[in-house]
């Protein structure tokens, strides 16, 4: 039986944010909300109109949707994630089209495991720090994110 776009963002949120509270989880959720409503670059082609789980499955974006790192089993991937109630309710209200403001038109977030956020990322610089929310450096879209 096919898995909902409900049920994959809630098992990406446990994924990718299980252990950052609600507002980690909503922050996670606001990056994919923007991706798949920003009307330009490469998020804007992979949407296609505002398609949620074309930007969750979008190859190489999301560490729990690659099944291996590294070239090793990831055991913490979304095919593995038993979502809390929590989830479900934050990927409800990310797909009723809600952003949380401390994100924010962000469009990239990593954990740096680090105590500070480098200033741009990814590498090519198509994001500049905008703010850090528990473990994560959320990035809003500069000049080179239009060129993607």
């Amino acid at each position: 039986m096919p898995i909902t776009t409900r049920e994959l963002l809630a098992k990406m949120l446990k994924c990718e944010a299980g252990g950052e509270g609600d507002n980690g989880r909503r922050a996670v959720a606001s990056v994919i909300i923007n991706r798949s409503n920003v009307p330009y670059g490469e998020f804007a082609r992979v949407s296609q109109g505002g398609d949620v789980r074309r930007i969750m499955e979008q190859p190489g974006q999301f560490t729990c949707f690659m099944e291996t790192v590294g070239g090793s089993y990831n055991p913490q991937n979304v095919w593995n994630m038993d979502p809390d109630e929590i989830d479900y309710e934050i990927a409800d209200w990310a797909l009723a089209n809600n952003v949380f403001a401390g994100v924010g038109n962000s469009l990239f977030y990593f954990n740096p495991y680090n105590p500070q956020c480098p200033p741009y990322f990814p590498a090519n610089k198509a994001g500049v720090i905008y703010n850090r929310i528990n473990k994560h450096c959320f990035y809003s879209p500069t000049s080179y994110y239009a060129s993607t």
